[in-house]
């Protein structure tokens, strides 16, 4: 008997605990849809409330890192590059999706080069030395060079970039913009394409 009833409280549990996952997720999904509503109105405020409520409320779920990303660029076109930087560092934290993960690093990235300043560099520099999130390596080693390129590290920067050159020629799916952004980068390194 204390068997079978420490099994149905077990399963009581686990059943409790699967139906408030999926509450916080349709709960979640429903202020996203309002996050979406604001952006196609244009209305940044709105649109930077409901992703600070999905961090708030509903961290745990992927509509907050996914609000999160989108935050950050509208907080980026709007100029508030501090705003971006605390989305995406939110976001890089707090992902439980590698792809999510890996975007949320390399935005970041991205927008500490661009902020400049050492503590800035040294963070850029800090996060691309961890080991690359599979699918993403062509990207991580591109932002390499993006790093060595502003630290004034030409031959680093023009190797990094040829490295990542190599890896997204391997890597088919990749947009072909992408691809010639990247040749760009490569040529103004004094690079050549292989």
């Amino acid at each position: 008997t204390g068997v079978l009833t420490a099994v149905l409280f077990a399963y009581a549990a686990f059943s409790g605990y699967q139906w408030w996952r999926n509450s916080q997720v349709a709960e979640a999904s429903k202020l996203y849809e309002t996050m979406v509503t604001a952006i196609t109105k244009g209305d940044k405020d709105q649109t930077l409330r409901a992703a600070n409520d999905l961090q708030k409320d509903f961290s745990r779920t992927p509509y907050a890192v996914m609000s999160s990303l989108v935050a950050a660029r509208i907080a980026s076109d709007a100029g508030d590059s501090a705003k971006a930087i605390d989305y995406l560092r939110w976001a890089a934290k707090n992902a439980s999706d590698n792809s999510y993960l890996a975007l949320a690093k390399l935005r970041l990235v991205s927008q500490l080069i661009e902020q400049g300043g050492d503590q800035n560099f040294a963070e850029a520099d800090q996060i691309l030395k961890e080991k690359p999130i599979p699918g993403f390596e062509a990207l991580w080693l591109e932002r390499r060079g993006d790093w060595y390129l502003i630290q004034k590290k030409n031959a680093e920067a023009k190797a990094s970039y040829q490295e990542a050159w190599k890896k997204l020629d391997q890597a088919k799916e990749f947009p072909e913009e992408a691809r010639r952004l990247l040749k760009v980068k490569i040529d103004a390194v004094g690079g050549v394409v292989q």
